[in-house]
């Protein structure tokens, strides 16, 4: 099998964050770190993944910096993977997709999931683009300079 091109150095912020952690098992591991899953065992039950391939992931995600391993928190000789604050970072990425994807791929009535509030157990609201004078933006006011 041919080893996919990095694009690391490329010049593009995308192509470097998707570079990162682009591919959907580690875009979904990171989803789970958010909710709390943080052992092996626990990201291939939750995933359904192959054991290589989520070693693999994780293996990368750690190199990267998105996650760190530490011992278990309970005290097992089990490690666990943690969010480092670079990990952390992407909340807002995975809460876009997943607002993208409320608004996009489900019809009326359609059960999913859903972000609410700890505190208040509200509905999280709709992330939004806005300049920094907190105009709202679209796609048609921003453009991209120096590439």
């Amino acid at each position: 099998m041919a080893e996919r091109k990095r694009m690391n150095t490329a010049s593009c912020p995308v192509a470097r964050a998707l570079d990162a952690i682009g591919d959907r098992w580690s875009l979904l591991i990171v989803r789970d770190a958010f909710d709390g899953v943080s052992r092996f065992g626990d990201f291939q039950a939750s995933l359904g993944v192959a054991r290589n391939i989520l070693a693999s992931r994780l293996k990368a995600l750690v190199e990267e910096g998105v996650l760190e391993v530490q011992p278990a928190s309970d005290g097992s000789a089990y490690q666990q993977y943690v969010l480092t604050p670079k990990g952390q970072a992407i909340f807002p990425v995975v809460v876009a997709l997943r607002q993208w994807g409320e608004n996009n791929l489900f019809r009326r009535g359609d059960r999913h999931s859903r972000l609410v509030e700890k505190g208040t157990g509200k509905p999280v609201a709709s992330l939004n683009l806005s300049s920094a004078d907190g105009r709202p933006l679209t796609f048609h006011d921003v453009e991209v300079i120096g590439k």
